[in-house]
C-alpha cells in the first residue's frame, strides 16, 4: 500500500498558482489520512482562488489513483477567509444564494432528528428505514451522525465502500435499506476529529458522490443539536421534512424545542414527532410503567400543530436487534414493537410523505 511519504511526494509535485509554491509547502493540504490503500486530505483554500484551484484538485487525484497502492482518493476543498486584511465592507456584495438543491435520482430527504442525544434517534432511523423497505418502497439512509456513527452496527454493515473512478462512492446494502456512513470510512474505535468545513464538506460529500441510485425516500440520520450538519443538510438539499424524536421526559423536551425552533428558521417543515422510550412492560408480570413520565411529547405536537406519529416503547428486544446488527422490523417482524415501525411508515407511504 502506498505511503504517506510517497502521497506527499506527489503533492510536492503540484504547484499552487496562487503562491506559487508547491501544495504541501503552500498548506493548504490538512488531514490527510491514508488507511489501507484509501488516500483522503482536505485542500483548505481562500474562496476568491476555488475557481483557480479546482484543476489542480482534480490533477491530484488524477495522480494519486495513478500511484501503486492507492485503492481510492477522496479530496475535499474547503474555504477560510483570509486572515490578511478586513473585508471592505462598503464594496462586498453577498454572494447570491445557492439554495437547497435536489439530489439527483432521490425523490424525497427526510431528516430524523433531536435535541440532544440518547433518544434513540438513530435506533427511530434504522427500523424506518427497514419498515419502508418493507412496505415496498426504495430506500436510502445517510447516517450523517459524524462523530458517532451508528448505522453499520445497526443494519450488519461492514467493510469499506469502493470507487469506482476515485471520485464516486458506491454505498453498502443491507435488509433492503441502501446506507452510507462516515463509519464505514474509519475504524470502529477511532474518533473522526474534524472542524466544521471539514463536517460540510464530508456531508456533502455524502449527499452529492455516493451512487445512491433511484431512491423513493432518503432517510438522514442527523446528530443530536443545532449544528454545522443540521445547517448544512438544509441550505443544500431540499428537504421534504424533519421527523423530531424525544422522550417524554422534560428535559428532552426542552432540547426537543430548540431542535424545531432551529428547522422553522431554516424553513423546513416539521412532519411530526416520535414520542421514544414512551412506557416500559415488565417482561415478567406484564406491569405497564411510565418511566420517564407520558404525555410530554402529545402536547408539545399538539402545542405545535404536528401529528403525534408513534410512540415508542422501551424495550429490550429493540436494543438488542439493533446490536445484534438487523433491526427489530427485520429480526422479529410480527412483534408489537415492529409493528409499531410498521405502522409509521404505512402512515408516512399513506401521506404521501416516504
Amino acid at each position: 500500500m502506498a505511503t504517506r511519504e510517497q502521497v506527499l511526494e506527489v503533492l510536492k509535485g503540484l504547484t499552487d498558482p496562487v503562491s506559487g509554491s508547491d501544495l504541501v509547502a503552500s498548506g493548504m493540504v490538512r488531514a490527510l489520512n491514508i488507511d489501507d490503500g484509501e488516500v483522503r486530505f482536505v485542500m483548505e483554500i481562500d474562496p476568491a482562488h476555488a475557481q483557480v484551484l479546482q484543476p489542480v484538485k482534480d490533477d491530484a487525484e488524477d495522480r494519486l489513483n495513478a500511484l501503486d497502492g492507492v485503492r481510492s482518493v477522496s479530496v475535499v476543498m474547503t474555504a477560510h477567509s483570509s486572515p490578511k486584511a478586513p473585508p471592505d465592507l462598503k464594496a462586498s456584495r453577498p454572494a447570491e444564494p445557492q439554495g437547497p438543491q435536489k439530489i439527483p435520482g432521490i425523490d424525497r430527504i427526510i431528516a430524523v432528528a433531536s435535541g440532544k442525544g440518547g433518544v434513540g434517534k438513530s435506533t427511530i432511523s434504522a427500523n424506518l428505514a427497514a419498515a419502508l423497505a418493507a412496505e415496498g418502497r426504495r430506500v436510502g439512509l445517510l447516517d450523517a451522525d459524524v462523530y458517532g456513527p451508528s448505522q453499520p452496527r445497526m443494519l450488519g454493515v461492514s467493510g469499506r465502500p469502493s470507487s469506482p473512478d476515485g471520485k464516486t462512492i458506491l454505498p453498502m446494502r443491507n435488509h433492503g435499506v441502501t446506507m452510507m456512513s462516515i463509519g464505514l470510512m474509519t475504524r470502529e474505535e477511532e474518533a473522526v476529529v474534524w472542524r466544521g468545513p471539514m463536517l460540510m464538506g464530508a456531508l456533502q460529500q455524502m449527499l452529492n458522490q455516493v451512487q445512491w441510485g433511484a431512491l423513493d425516500v432518503l432517510i438522514v440520520d442527523l446528530p443530536p443539536g443545532t449544528g454545522d450538519v443540521q445547517m448544512t443538510l438544509a441550505q443544500k438539499a431540499e428537504l421534504n421534512g424533519a421527523i423530531v424524536v424525544s422522550t417524554p421526559q422534560d428535559i428532552a423536551l426542552l432540547d426537543a424545542r430548540k431542535g424545531i425552533n432551529m428547522f422553522e428558521k431554516l424553513g423546513t417543515p416539521i412532519i411530526g414527532m416520535i414520542e421514544n422510550m414512551s412506557t416500559h412492560i415488565c417482561s415478567n408480570c406484564g406491569h405497564e410503567e411510565h418511566m420517564f413520565g407520558h404525555g410530554g411529547v402529545a402536547a408539545e405536537a399538539e402545542k405545535l400543530g404536528v401529528p403525534l406519529m408513534a410512540e415508542i416503547p422501551l424495550s429490550m428486544n429493540i436494543r438488542v436487534a439493533a446490536d445484534g446488527g438487523a433491526p427489530i422490523v427485520v429480526s422479529d417482524p410480527t412483534s408489537a414493537q415492529a409493528q409499531a415501525f410498521r405502522a409509521l411508515a404505512k402512515t408516512l407511504v399513506t401521506e404521501g410523505v416516504a
